[in-house]
């Protein structure tokens, strides 16, 4: 291993070779930068620089340049930053002159003439520069504030395939809009439950309420309203409601009236129409099949709407049996569905286990006046 030479060799060395350099060939020149580098263990193209150059100033000797802006701009630049709400340089850079003009007219600022004049010229990206400090002790630790909970993530989420094991009470609930071709103004709104055991099926009418505060079918006392009907309606205790994720349900509101009323609040999962398949099912074969596609509003329509949902409760559940899948298989390309027996909603909650014997007294009475 060669010795390293001192810094004073290094100097002579440096001035013997740079007084022959620029006069020798090309080949001369790289005979000598290979025993300059090797003796001096300089990097090749710093060894270039250093003969090629007259050795007058080094990078150590060369003057800091002049401070531009000074603590007295800075100070004022701070000053004007938090008067404009603390925006960025770009912004801020935007309205220096009107800022400073305004300011300095209602007597909040007093400016040197030199110190206006660094002001108006100095550029974005200096502004961001100098502010960056007192940035980043105007930031801090900011208390987080406890956000309120969204609605739907205190609802947890069922399926269409955590039905399998339903039991009497369990409603899926939706809204049907008689609106017609448009959604503009105020349009009766059908809110429709669907017991997913036995499929019976109960609906009211909402209409906008017209007062001095106006409130829309959709509002969520207006369906709490309309759950009390359709709660109080059903043959069974209702024990659980299953909405899909319109405003309408997924919000405080109805999370305190299944507490108050001790039911089971479930949602279905976003754009997943298959998890309401029970009420949807129902949706088109009561509602639209006996009310149609056309636009209904007014009290008129809503009273006349609420004398054919009596009547069609009785129909449907008492005298319409369907068919319940109670099996699906797949082989290949090949599904095969097993139903049970077509029944009644009635008579599926006459046979169920889960019914006391006072609620099936008290559909067979029913069932018996209206025969």
């Amino acid at each position: 291993m060669k010795k390293e030479i001192s810094k004073e060799s290094r100097q002579e060395l440096t001035e013997a070779i740079r007084q022959r350099y620029p006069g020798a060939s090309k080949q001369e020149k790289a005979r000598i930068l290979d025993e300059f580098v090797a003796l001096t263990r300089y990097h090749r193209k710093h060894a270039i620089r250093t003969l090629t150059s007259n050795g007058e100033h080094s990078p150590a000797e060369s003057p800091r340049g002049r401070r531009i802006y000074d603590e007295a701009v800075r100070e004022a630049l701070i000053v004007l930053w938090e008067a404009s709400d603390r925006i960025c340089g770009k912004r801020l850079k935007a309205i220096l002159p009107l800022f400073i003009e305004a300011m300095e007219r209602n007597g909040h600022l007093d400016l040197d003439a030199e110190v206006r004049s660094r002001l108006l010229q100095m550029s974005a990206s200096t502004i961001d520069r100098l502010l960056a400090p007192v940035r980043e002790q105007a930031k801090g630790r900011r208390r987080k504030k406890n956000a309120p909970k969204k609605a739907s993530k205190q609802i947890p989420v069922r399926t269409f395939s955590d039905w399998e094991e339903s039991l009497p009470g369990e409603l899926e609930i939706d809204f049907v809009v008689h609106c017609g071709d448009t959604m503009s103004g105020a349009c009766i709104h059908s809110l429709v439950g669907t017991d997913v055991c036995s499929g019976w099926t109960e609906a009211v009418p909402l209409l906008a309420r017209e007062c001095a505060q106006p409130v829309p079918a959709r509002a969520q006392s207006l369906a709490a309203e309309g759950l009390d009907v359709i709660c109080d309606s059903f043959p069974v205790p209702v024990i659980g409601l299953n909405p899909d994720n319109d405003g309408a349900f997924i919000n405080d509101t109805l999370i305190d009236y299944c507490e108050r009323r001790n039911l089971n609040l479930t949602r279905s999962r976003p754009h997943q129409k298959n998890d309401q398949a029970w009420v949807e099912q129902k949706n088109g074969a009561i509602i639209r099949r006996f009310v149609g596609y056309d636009r209904f509003s007014g009290v008129v329509a809503a009273q006349l709407f609420g004398k054919l949902y009596q009547a069609l409760r009785l129909y449907v559940n008492y005298f319409q049996p369907s068919f319940k899948l109670l099996e699906k298989t797949r082989e290949g390309a090949k599904v095969t569905r097993r139903y049970s027996k077509p029944m009644t909603p009635a008579d599926r909650l006459l046979e169920h286990p889960m019914v006391s014997e006072e609620d099936k007294e008290a559909l067979r009475f029913h069932r018996c006046q209206r025969q």
